[in-house]
């Protein structure tokens, strides 16, 4: 099988394990049920959600706390069609037995969609769904069948759109010698060859490869592989400090970067701030920053909870996916998992209010790579950290679409 070949199809097999990188982990309440009353007089839209909380892996309680901020914002505003939202919960805690169970309790409860929900077991849940007709909107893209299942709706690109993005974008900053710092995953080695693709295609050459063992507590020994470099991208989620910790320990000056939720503003805050390592940092995202305009109606919706991070990718992606639900349902004489399918599959564009480019999941739009065909949203947003916070890299910037970057990936 040639290179171009494996690229292609360990793309749709990887992804659960990259697509993890992309949002930070962090602990919280337990899911449960909406208990939101409203006065709204019309059809309730009954929907699900689904996120990992108490376990050891990665938690995403804001993914339920961003479902039920938006639930109150859209019911104070009117609802859907003049109905109430209904958001039903499950905590799927990072167990693939769980995931299908949520699944079930999904079919049982005849929600109309499941939606910006956060697991890495689409192989069990997204049959469930598929059977029962009732899509899956927005998604988290760490599942590879989010990717593939004619029943998603994934609003973001995920790892093949962001890293491709990423790799283009630190060549356009200038770098000329990258490294990739991952982890020694088979899973992970996705993440550096599509950051690859990227830089290549931008004219740079291809990024130095480092590798991580899962169990290492000292970076030390990467750090100072990355000697000669001009740019390094930290690409290992969570642990992502604790490369800049051996970073800061070895007095490097390396430029770094990464894509939304490795350099974090809580990382940059920790060391220094705006006199962080971090200051200048390039960090490729789907979105625009929370600063920016487009984002108004999540930061009133989630003001004073400090459980909702609004820079979480994972916290995002729900919103923007609500957004999609709410848009999509509103077009509709008669709300049910029917329709709504129908109206995702032909509409020819979803307004997001600025968060994505207007959606859409036709055919003609699809990414016309095997197990990726899901994905339609090919852009990303180019940012940096500045004075310890994710902003527009330049001003006046706007989403990038890297569509002809990955379709230049040989077909056979």
């Amino acid at each position: 099988m040639n290179d171009s070949r494996r690229r292609r199809t360990a793309a749709a097999t990887c992804l659960a394990v990259t697509g993890a990188l992309l949002a930070a982990g962090c602990g919280g309440e337990a899911s449960g049920s909406s208990a939101e009353t409203s006065s709204l007089k019309g059809t309730p839209v009954k929907v699900m959600v689904w996120n990992p909380e108490d376990t050891q892996g990665s938690a995403q309680p804001g993914v339920r706390l961003t479902a039920q901020a938006y639930e109150k914002w859209i019911n104070a505003n009117g609802g859907i069609k003049g109905g109430p939202l209904k958001v039903l919960t499950c905590n799927e805690k990072n167990d693939p037995d769980e995931a299908e169970k949520c699944a079930q309790q999904a079919v049982a409860e005849k929600v109309v969609a499941v939606v910006g929900s956060y697991s890495l077991a689409g192989d069990r849940y997204m049959p469930i769904l598929q059977k029962a007709g009732i899509p899956y909107i927005g998604g988290t893209g760490v599942s590879a069948a989010e990717f593939s299942n004619p029943l998603s709706f994934p609003v973001n690109g995920g790892t093949p759109v962001v890293f491709a993005a990423h790799g283009r974008q630190l060549v356009q900053d200038g770098c000329k010698k990258i490294s990739g710092v991952r982890y020694d995953l088979a899973a992970a080695a996705i993440v550096s060859q599509f950051l690859t693709l990227g830089a290549v295609s931008a004219g740079g050459a291809p990024p130095k490869d480092l590798k991580v063992p899962l169990t290492a507590t000292d970076l030390a020994p990467q750090v100072a592989a990355t000697k000669g470099s001009d740019c390094v991208s930290v690409i290992l989620g969570t642990a992502s400090g604790l490369f800049v910790k051996s970073y800061i320990q070895s007095g490097a000056k390396t430029k770094l970067g990464s894509v939304v939720g490795n350099l974090t503003p809580q990382l940059a805050a920790s060391t220094g701030g705006s006199g962080s390592p971090l200051e200048g940092a390039a960090i490729t995202g789907y979105f625009p920053p929370t600063s920016d305009p487009a984002w108004k109606d999540f930061l009133a919706a989630t003001k004073g909870d400090k459980d909702i991070d609004v820079t979480n990718g994972a916290n995002e992606t729900t919103w923007v996916a609500f957004k999609v639900l709410t848009e999509a349902a509103g077009k509709l004489p008669s709300i049910s998992a029917k329709t709504l399918v129908q109206e995702l599959n032909t509409t020819s564009g979803i307004d997001t209010g600025g968060l994505t480019p207007a959606l859409n999941w036709k055919a003609s739009t699809a990414l016309p790579i095997k197990g990726l065909n899901r994905i339609h949203n090919t852009t990303a947003t180019e940012l940096t950290i500045r004075d310890g916070k994710i902003e527009w890299a330049k001003a006046g910037s706007t989403f990038v679409d890297v569509r002809k970057v990955l379709t230049a990936i040989p077909a056979g």
